[in-house]
């Protein structure tokens, strides 16, 4: 009997390693097979520009939607009461919408709108203490649209980002309006965020007089280019933490961290430049410092917002994960620190970039803002 047992034991570790062997191998196959939508790309209709003047396509408007259920208002249990910022913060959240129904996600659908406000509420809300924030709803690429290089994922890409340019250009005229041209504007994004924001800030910013209005650009979750895309977004990296005017782009990986693959897609990517990206250096900021030390200690970090179980609170922890920008231009945080079950494979801490350091981002945004004013 107990050989038998021993033996069934046995038998069953094995399929755990050979189950692991297969999903590690063909990890991106799978995900093709779960994620990317296997229907025809249907073009998305072109939003008017006017649609964005209603208040029901954002989550947040500044000072227009202080409404109840404002994602972007929470704060942590615990969190002192901080004098409020002028900047005029847009947020453009990441991909929400994991399901292979459609190449852009229907503004009706509910799961991926609730799962926003999630994501609002983690990562937006780090900037409330800076200012007024926009977030607008968009017609997101579905998740799968990332994980193909049909042309599909590239057209849905584009689609969300037509909803972007119209949602910015609201958020210009509704600070314009006021007379409040000099009032310091953040732009940040997560993840396909970034991506939009990153292309925002080449059609939008740079070139133009929009450039020296702005108090920095936190493009976090997705790989900038140091060759390819930097010399096209007006905005240099921070350096400084009494820099304005600049950007801060960090990736997040525990130790011991594999990021071959996430490396594998971004050197075959295009750059801003029309050429490939293929061996260049990432922009990589660390948080906790601003980008004035390429390397802190746990001690340096000033809390990390820990989520419970359904994402609705969040607990700060104090002095608890380092960060590193290693040579590859990647943000290392040491051992695995335990923030919920949604860590990626190889030690990809995606989701929780802006958690990991909510409090350093927090008083960095307030530092560029204090840095714009006096310069």
């Amino acid at each position: 009997m107990a050989r038998k047992f021993l033996y069934s034991i046995a038998v069953i570790i094995v399929l755990i390693i050979v189950t692991g062997f297969i999903l590690r191998l063909y990890q991106h196959e799978l995900s093709e097979f779960a994620f990317v939508p296997d229907i025809e790309f249907t073009e998305v209709e072109t939003l008017e520009p006017s649609v964005y003047d209603e208040n029901a396509m954002w989550f947040s408007r500044g000072d227009k939607a202080r409404f109840a259920n404002n994602p972007t208002l929470w704060k942590p249990d615990g969190l002192a009461d901080e004098s409020q910022g002028n900047a005029a913060i847009f947020f453009i959240h990441p991909t929400s919408y994991l399901r292979k129904d459609y190449w852009n996600a229907p503004l009706d659908d509910a799961q991926s709108q609730s799962r926003a406000r999630l994501f609002l509420r983690g990562m937006a809300s780090v900037f409330n203490a800076s200012g007024d924030i926009w977030a607008p709803r968009y017609r997101q690429a579905a998740f799968g649209a990332f994980l193909t290089s049909a042309k599909e994922g590239q057209l849905a890409q584009d689609a969300a980002y037509a909803d972007i340019l119209l949602a910015f250009d609201r958020f210009i005229a509704d600070i314009d309006s006021k007379n409040d041209s000099g009032r310091p504007i953040i732009l940040a994004g997560h993840s396909q965020g970034s991506l939009h924001l990153m292309n925002l800030l080449k059609d939008r910013i740079a070139n133009t007089d929009l450039a020296s209005r702005i108090a920095a650009a936190y493009v976090v979750g997705w790989p900038i280019s140091i060759t390819n895309d930097a010399p096209y977004l007006g905005l240099a990296a921070c350096k400084e933490v009494n820099q304005s005017g600049c950007i801060l782009s960090w990736q997040s990986f525990a130790e011991p961290a594999d990021y071959s693959q996430l490396k594998n897609i971004y050197d075959k990517s295009i750059g801003l430049d029309g050429t490939a990206r293929a061996g260049s250096k990432i922009i990589c900021t660390n948080p906790v410092s601003g980008g004035q030390n390429q390397s802190t200690d746990s001690q340096d970090n000033l809390g990390t917002l820990v989520p419970n179980a359904d994402l609705t609170k969040g607990e700060l922890v104090n002095k608890s994960v380092p960060a590193r920008c290693n040579s590859d231009g990647f943000l290392l945080i040491g051992d695995p620190p335990d923030l919920g079950p949604y860590v990626l494979p190889g030690n990809n801490y995606h989701v929780y970039d802006y958690p990991l350091f909510w409090i350093n981002v927090r008083k960095d945004a307030q530092a560029r803002i204090k840095a714009f004013i006096e310069q």
